[in-house]
């Protein structure tokens, strides 16, 4: 935590903001990366998420007051940058954001930087069928082995009613590949 302190006044310094950015970066770009990988599943799509982020961060780092820890601060902007990314999208293409979330899918048969097999595109499929904050909560729960309590302090809801998503989550997608079984 004292580190994170010291981070974040060397960010807020003219003085050691670009040297302190270059290892926040460093420090959270993979982490970041693979969060706004699984909500909009393209490379490319996640690196320009992942830029408009830092950018973000870099450009209201001043306006952090240290009510969060600062990962979680800058997930929440994550979050929030890949969700209007995705709408955005839907918007400029007429679609609905669902058509977004199967077009993605789709995509990522081709995607070079998809390793994944028939099984993996299934769970994907699964996992797109839910509801956003259910997406949400499971991606961060599951993948990213993320605290409820740190659920709770990025997404800012209750950690009930995150477990209660992240069951309910389980639960659909654990019917949807019953129903879908690819093996």
């Amino acid at each position: 935590m004292v580190q994170e302190q010291a981070l974040v006044s060397a960010l807020q310094s003219d003085k050691d903001k670009e040297r302190a950015f270059r290892d926040l970066m460093s420090q959270y770009k993979e982490r970041l990366y693979w969060h706004i990988r699984k909500m909009v599943l393209n490379h490319d799509d996640t690196d320009d998420v992942l830029q408009n982020t830092f950018i973000k961060v870099y450009r209201n780092i001043h306006s952090f007051k240290g009510d969060s820890r600062l990962y979680t601060w800058m997930y929440r902007i994550a979050t929030n940058e890949a969700i209007t990314f995705m709408n955005k999208r839907a918007k400029r293409n007429n679609i609905t954001i669902e058509e977004v979330k199967e077009r993605a899918i789709e995509s990522l048969e081709s995607d070079v930087y998809f390793e994944g097999g028939a099984i993996e595109l299934n769970l994907q499929r699964a996992i797109a069928s839910l509801p956003e904050k259910q997406q949400l909560v499971f991606n961060m729960k599951y993948f990213e082995e993320h605290t409820y309590e740190e659920l709770s302090e990025i997404l800012e809801t209750s950690v009930g009613g995150l477990k209660s998503n992240y069951h309910i989550a389980v639960k659909k997608i654990t019917a949807y590949l019953k129903n879908n079984e690819t093996f």
